[in-house]
């Protein structure tokens, strides 16, 4: 059968890549998804079950294309854009361990650039990128963060926010030598799934009695809500534009009470001053080191959970996108968790 529109989904076995997989079934009868053999790709089907019945999750899981690809290998990346018209790239390393500096810079860098040469060897219809608010720069204090703050080589200088500047570069380029791209900036990601990965495990740590909480104030968003703004950007006549996607600036303090209170667990109690949270990144450096597992709190995000930073989604917004209500989107994403936990 000759389908005159293909989509291919990059991270597709991530968090966000799957809530974007689900969407797009819901909509076209062919998806192309790329996936290195390392990846589970049961996790997407566990994320189709949380919107739909079991029965039904199955029929829209068929209408993937799976396709075996790694974005930092080429030959394989060509081969996997056979037929594909439209790109989602969803792919990324997301780290802030220093570690992982270079692994990030091949992935999200490199690989996007390979990305994005192919596409526009293969004439692609379209290119959708989801990049980071940690591209975009900073002003402490009340004033709203827009797409306009321009990025300041000075100030983001740790190892993802410059890994996710040189992919939104390489995408930019990609714009300027005739890709019709656009591209996301989201803030803290929560989802339902992925339950010990990356801002989710912050869901677990809550319920399982974490006691600290600090009163940084960030941009939060849901990746169901990242989905369907990429989505509609895809559909949509804009070209070499980036749009905020932020649905509630609020404080670490307030988001952990609002998943405890979904969780029916106590709140954290102990407010953890900058100085506790110094303590507590090199104590958890020193057990990383002897263990040689990752480590859970890094300098970094010890440092940001105590910058106060709002972010403005009016030009999402001006384009029409409407954001899920946010409690009612944790609710969900919590009764989730509640319902898997014992298979965590």
């Amino acid at each position: 059968m000759y389908f005159r529109t293909m989509d291919l989904v990059t991270g597709g076995t991530g968090l966000v890549g799957s809530h974007v997989l689900y969407q797009l079934a819901l909509k076209k009868e062919r998806i192309v998804a790329i996936y290195r053999s390392t990846s589970n790709r049961d996790n997407v089907l566990r994320v189709f079950n949380y919107f739909t019945d079991a029965q039904t999750a199955q029929a829209l899981y068929t209408k993937i294309i799976w396709r075996v690809a790694d974005i930092t290998t080429v030959p394989e990346l060509d081969n996997a854009f056979e037929g594909v018209t439209h790109v989602y790239h969803c792919a990324a390393v997301v780290s802030f361990d220093s570690s992982d500096y270079h692994l990030m810079r091949k992935v999200n860098i490199e690989g996007t650039a390979n990305m994005v040469n192919i596409a526009l060897s293969k004439n692609i219809k379209k290119f959708v990128h989801i990049s980071s608010i940690a591209t975009i720069e900073k002003k402490a204090g009340s004033d709203q963060i827009t797409e306009n703050n321009e990025w300041n080589n000075e100030k983001n200088n740790y190892g993802y926010a410059i890994s996710k500047y040189g992919a939104e570069m390489e995408v930019w380029r990609a714009g300027q030598e005739g890709l019709n791209i656009a591209i996301v900036n989201p803030g803290v990601i929560f989802g339902s799934g992925f339950w010990q990965q990356g801002p989710n495990a912050l869901i677990d740590k809550v319920y399982r009695g974490f006691k600290f909480y600090t009163k940084g104030v960030t941009g939060f968003v849901t990746a169901n809500d990242v989905a369907r703004a990429m989505l509609l950007l895809m559909d949509s006549a804009v070209t070499n534009e980036r749009y905020i996607l932020v649905n509630k600036n609020q404080s670490f303090q307030e988001m952990m009470h609002l998943f405890a209170k979904n969780l029916h667990t106590k709140a954290p109690r102990f407010h953890a001053k900058p100085w506790l949270t110094a303590i507590i990144w090199r104590l958890d450096a020193v057990k990383s080191f002897l263990t040689k597992k990752p480590t859970v709190i890094s300098k970094h995000s010890a440092k940001v959970s105590h910058n106060k930073y709002c972010y403005d989604s009016s030009k999402i917004k001006q384009f029409g996108f409407k954001f899920s209500d946010f409690e009612t989107e944790i609710k969900t994403i919590c009764t989730n968790y509640l319902n898997d936990k014992n298979k965590i």
